[in-house]
């Protein structure tokens, strides 16, 4: 199972891969530390994009990643401890 889900705790790229298509499965809250991890579902083009966002090959239009920011931020905040 570990190799089954992409685990990030970076609220950018995980923004990212959301506009790209990808869909966040959970969210995991860390107690008292207040960061989180985003677990994505992998398929066979996964680390691919992942390693082109990080090399600024990827780009996306500002208000898709901004309204896509927002929709991120209510799964933090909506997901029980």
């Amino acid at each position: 199972m570990e190799n089954e889900y992409y685990k990030t705790t970076d609220l950018a790229l995980c923004t990212a891969l959301v506009c790209f298509g990808y869909a966040i499965d959970s969210v995991e809250k860390k107690e008292g530390s207040g960061r989180v991890t985003f677990y994505i579902k992998r398929d066979a083009n996964l680390d691919e994009v992942v390693s082109k966002i990080f090399a600024g090959e990827l780009l996306v239009h500002p208000f898709l990643f901004f309204n896509n920011l927002k929709t991120v931020k209510t799964r933090i905040y909506n997901t029980e401890e």
